[in-house]
């Protein structure tokens, strides 16, 4: 069963583009990880799911329901994180998260308590004293605290010290495996790498590619090193080149033994190829695929 299905979902701001066509399935239980740089168009279809912008064309359904037609019903099963939370200044921790609670008509006391401690969240301190790292933590517990079926997560853990980041992945493994659906939003592809099952990869507001992380990790290209030239070889289905220190580094993606037949009127002394960790990989797609910004 899809939890979270588009189709041609398009949202456009007057003439400037902000998605186009994008199609996507997520599966009931998935850990979804969803790809791209800065301004690729991730929160425009994150927003345009939750219904906070009007899609221009297309359609999406969560949990079998229309994304319009069905808003409240579908919210009310959802836990939201944005990117970018904004708080009352002058309220407690602890009041926030009772508002949010009774907003949903849940107890979600003991829930959010249990979350404070382990995210080592104040409770009883004013959002104006608190850090940047903080405020996300309040945002984490506002979007995990009633347990929904789906979280939709943006950019979760910026501003999260790298403890807090591996305690938050830790409570999403745990509610993956009791049955809820992650959603997860980032730029940082090693968080993707790690704990997401599926991925797609977004650029300039179009889906580039969408399959089982396993899959997208072994997409035919290799990492070349050239030993001993002074330049980089000059052919097709080279990305990322770089010279340094006498050695010649790219990506290649074409057949490998037209690379060696080429390669033959290069000058080196020595060569290596290795499959790419997953960041050159996702790195490949951002910049190979079209040309636009």
């Amino acid at each position: 069963m899809n939890v979270l299905l588009t189709e041609d979902l398009t949202k456009f701001y007057g003439i400037h583009r902000g998605i186009e066509n994008v199609c996507l399935s997520v599966g009931e239980g998935d850990f979804f990880g969803f790809i791209g740089p800065n301004g690729a168009g991730k929160s425009t279809t994150i927003r345009t799911l939750l219904g906070l912008l009007s899609p221009t064309s297309g359609r999406a359904e969560i949990f079998g329901k229309d994304i319009l037609r069905d808003h409240l019903e579908i919210m009310s099963e959802i836990g939201y994180l944005p990117s970018e939370a904004v708080f009352y200044n002058g309220m407690k921790v602890r009041d926030i998260l009772s508002f949010s609670a009774k907003l949903r008509k849940k107890d979600c006391k003991k829930e959010a308590d249990e979350l404070c401690e382990r995210l080592e969240l104040d409770q009883e301190r004013k959002i104006s004293q608190l850090s940047l790292g903080n405020r996300k933590k309040v945002g984490i517990v506002l979007a995990l605290q009633h347990r929904p079926r789906l979280y939709i997560l943006d950019e979760p853990t910026g501003g999260l010290d790298p403890l807090m980041q591996q305690e938050f992945y830790s409570i999403l493994q745990e509610r993956n495996k009791q049955g809820a659906t992650i959603f997860l939003s980032s730029h940082i592809l090693s968080e993707v790498s790690k704990y997401c099952s599926h991925a797609a990869v977004i650029r300039a507001g179009k889906i580039l590619v969408s399959d089982s992380v396993e899959k997208l990790g072994h997409t035919g290209v290799k990492r070349i090193v050239l030993q001993g030239t002074d330049k980089i070889p000059q052919f097709a289905h080279i990305s990322d080149p770089c010279f340094e220190n006498g050695t010649a580094k790219f990506l290649y993606d074409g057949d490998q033994k037209e690379l060696i037949s080429l390669l033959a009127d290069v000058p080196f002394t020595d060569i290596s190829i290795s499959d790419p960790d997953f960041d050159e990989i996702f790195m490949h797609y951002y910049k190979t695929e079209g040309d636009e910004k």
